[in-house]
């Protein structure tokens, strides 16, 4: 979990490693959610979302202040934060602690993926490249297409 007071300590490019070919400009993370979905400014001032669970970066405001102002709505809140998906997974007793969010066994971006019952908590940095190393590889296929997960480790990439 990102907390705000900690955003600054996060190593950007180390997290955007394995989406570069989503998102190649230069970016500063600047908020997050339980989940792994991070929040990132451009040198413009503008503001992304990097959803790791759906694989979109999507233009989300204009600036750091309008962000901020949209954020505390409650729409807001549960688009971009999962609000009610954070509270349901903390009564499941999951709590990402500082550079952790939750994960899901197989990742939502698949039909197949479970419900809470197979979240975990993971570490974010490589929850986050895994997730970015998945989308870039179904990047180009039909919604709905058959992919077989092989997993293998990775050699230095991290």
């Amino acid at each position: 979990m990102i907390q705000n007071e900690h955003v600054e300590e996060l190593d950007t490019e180390r997290l955007l490693i394995k989406w570069r070919w989503l998102c190649p400009q230069i970016l500063t993370a600047i908020d997050g959610n339980e989940f792994g979905d991070l929040f990132l400014r451009d040198e413009e001032g503008r503001v992304h979302m990097l959803n790791v669970g759906s694989g979109e970066f999507t233009l989300i405001a204009e600036s750091i202040s309008e962000f901020k102002e949209r954020s505390r709505t409650h729409e807001m809140q549960e688009e971009w934060f999962a609000a009610s998906a954070v509270r349901l997974a903390r009564e499941h007793g999951l709590l990402p602690g500082h550079n952790q969010c939750i994960g899901f066994s197989t990742p939502v971006v698949f039909a197949e993926s479970g419900d809470l019952d197979s979240a975990f908590i993971a570490d974010l940095y490589e929850h986050v490249a895994f997730l970015g190393d998945i989308h870039r590889q179904i990047a180009n296929l039909p919604d709905g297409s058959k992919v077989r997960l092989v997993v293998k480790k990775s050699t230095g990439d991290l």
